[in-house]
């Protein structure tokens, strides 16, 4: 699945929500289901700034793909991570690069979170981006 059908995913599932406090909720269910990280990868390394919670992105690149394992003190946070994961995992770092999460507008995402967590939505991406691009020119070396 391409990240931009994802992301179109992920906008169906948002749109059977009517109200603001449903969509939080399924947030929360979805952080509840993301899987522990395993403490080693819990480190400062892996740690994202610019979020109001900790949040944890840890990678691996195998056969040219980056895989993204999250993890949150939060239960909302570990939700909003989530669908991040959900978008970018498994796909080569230009894929990666030439396409923004676009989702969180549809979605109405960033209009109904408060301005920290808007703020560590957007380090999460920056990351994400961030690690793409390193992938891509250690690959190319």
């Amino acid at each position: 699945m391409t990240i931009d059908e994802t992301q179109n995913q992920l906008v169906e599932e948002f749109s059977i929500f009517t109200d603001w406090t449903d969509k939080y909720g399924y947030l929360i269910d979805l952080g509840k289901e993301v899987p522990e990280m395993e403490m080693k990868f819990k480190n400062k390394q892996n740690l994202i700034s610019g979020c109001q919670s900790q949040v944890w992105l840890y990678t691996e690149f195998k056969d040219g793909r980056i895989y993204f394992h999250t993890d949150s003190d939060a239960i909302l946070t570990k939700g909003l991570a989530w669908l991040l994961v959900k978008v970018y995992n498994g796909h080569t770092p230009d894929e990666i690069l030439e396409t923004e999460p676009w989702f969180i507008e549809k979605i109405d995402l960033a209009q109904h979170l408060s301005p920290t967590r808007s703020n560590g939505l957007l380090a999460m991406v920056k990351k994400i981006k961030i690690y793409a691009m390193a992938y891509k020119a250690k690959s190319s070396t």
